[in-house]
């Protein structure tokens, strides 16, 4: 199948998951995951209508980003990798999601440099729903006090929660996890779900879904 054909199927079966779980149309977003792809590449997918998608790396989407955020209006672009604090100022340039917030030091250098820079990012910290040691995130016994620390210390505005299900176990309890976890935290986004299981994260309430090789194909 073409680019266009694949993104088509996407949005199709967001659309079937958000029926069955009675919810209201247009309640999942689709986060097109453009890591690794060229600008040449993702194109396609803003021709189609895509204008929201997520990245690894900071450096590789400096390398494409600004020039397609300039040739087309309306992209909204998420930080859904892992963010190191000497590149926390370039994070915040460039992007206008920033999904993984995942300890204090990040915390604080994203909120200095949002005062710098006069711009607000809106943030999601990473939880670790699976306690896997290779993995980023806070541990979920930590997710609300750290919550409330980002907000009333840091005065960042927290408005939602991210995470990686293990690879090798089924998504839904951690989906469930993560949803009631954002419900104790008192904020209102999930970001969850894969190419693998974006439908059951839509089932299990996602409001964002992060889709890469089932619309961009195998990297």
């Amino acid at each position: 199948m073409e680019l266009q054909e694949r993104l088509n199927e996407v949005r199709s079966h967001i659309a079937a998951a958000e029926r069955q779980a009675g919810r209201a149309a247009g309640s999942a977003q689709l986060v097109a995951v453009s890591k690794t792809f060229d600008a040449d590449q993702i194109r396609p997918a803003i021709s189609a209508g895509q204008r929201v998608f997520g990245e690894n790396r900071v450096q590789e989407s400096q390398g494409k980003w600004p020039e397609l955020k300039a040739e087309t209006s309306g992209i909204e672009l998420h930080l859904i990798g892992p963010l190191q604090s000497n590149k926390a100022s370039d994070a915040v340039a460039l992007f206008d999601v920033i999904e993984t917030i995942d300890r204090e030091k990040i915390a604080r250098a994203i909120a200095d440099e949002m005062k710098r820079q006069g711009k607000n990012v809106r943030l999601y910290v990473q939880v670790n729903t699976g306690l896997e040691p290779q993995k980023a995130g806070i541990a979920p016994d930590d997710t609300v006090a750290f919550v409330d620390l980002c907000r009333k210390e840091l005065g960042l505005s927290i408005e939602g929660l991210m995470c990686i299900p293990p690879a090798d176990e089924n998504p839904g309890p951690h989906f469930a996890l993560l949803a009631k976890l954002a419900g104790e935290a008192g904020v209102e986004r999930l970001s969850m779900g894969m190419s693998s299981d974006y439908e059951t994260a839509v089932a299990f309430g996602a409001t964002s879904v992060r889709v890469g090789s089932a619309i961009f194909g195998t990297r």
